[in-house]
């Protein structure tokens, strides 16, 4: 039993938007539910984001596409790579979110009691 947990941030590395999948779901499947109704000035994500749909719908927000691209992709898209470097913090909050035992070590078998506990701990990243 598995699960991804997909997460959107803010610039300081804090979360607004959380959601669960199963693990072997792959990133893209989730990704417009995780950026629908946000809005920002850029949006960082890593390779596994990388998708024509998912950048054109960014694009058309008005919001900055920063996705490097995959390594067999036929057009190679271009991205700010010293912006790039500011994705270390949803990393961080990844694992300010694994400090809490119950989340890392998943002990909740129904992934609605699970994603609760996620969320709570969230709450406590927001409040420290």
């Amino acid at each position: 039993m598995s699960t991804k947990i997909h997460a959107a941030t803010e610039a300081l590395g804090l979360p607004v938007r959380l959601i669960s999948s199963p693990g072997q779901r792959n990133d893209i499947a989730f990704a417009h539910d995780l950026i629908d109704g946000i809005e920002a000035e850029a949006t960082l994500a890593d390779k596994g984001y990388d998708a024509d749909h998912l950048a054109n719908r960014i694009a058309e927000n008005g919001t900055a596409v920063v996705i490097p691209p995959k390594r067999n992709r036929k057009l190679q898209r271009t991205y700010d790579t010293d912006l790039y470097k500011e994705r270390n913090r949803i990393e961080r909050f990844f694992s300010k979110l694994k400090h809490f035992r119950r989340v890392a070590t998943r002990y909740d078998k129904l992934l609605a009691n699970f994603m609760g506990f996620v969320k709570l701990a969230a709450i406590a990243i927001w409040l420290r």
